[in-house]
């Protein structure tokens, strides 16, 4: 019985691992994306973007273009 109750806490300190590694792994791949829409939105500020994106229902293209002359500050 009390290997049970050894095995049950050691299976859940492997669980409670790797969700800590799981956690960690998400907080770095959202300051990835952090960085590329802050790169992304920088260089939008400073000359225009331009976006082409097709419809899946329709098919039609659709151009979506951004300009904007300053600088963000955070």
């Amino acid at each position: 019985m009390a290997q049970k109750r050894g095995a049950k806490a050691e299976e859940a300190e492997l669980s409670l691992d790797q969700v800590k590694k799981r956690l960690d792994n998400l907080d770095q791949r959202l300051d990835a994306i952090d960085t590329m829409v802050t790169a992304i939105a920088e260089r939008m500020m400073n000359r225009p973007v331009s976006v082409e994106i097709t419809c899946p229902s329709c098919g039609r293209v659709i151009e979506i273009a951004m300009v904007g002359n300053e600088k963000l500050i955070r």
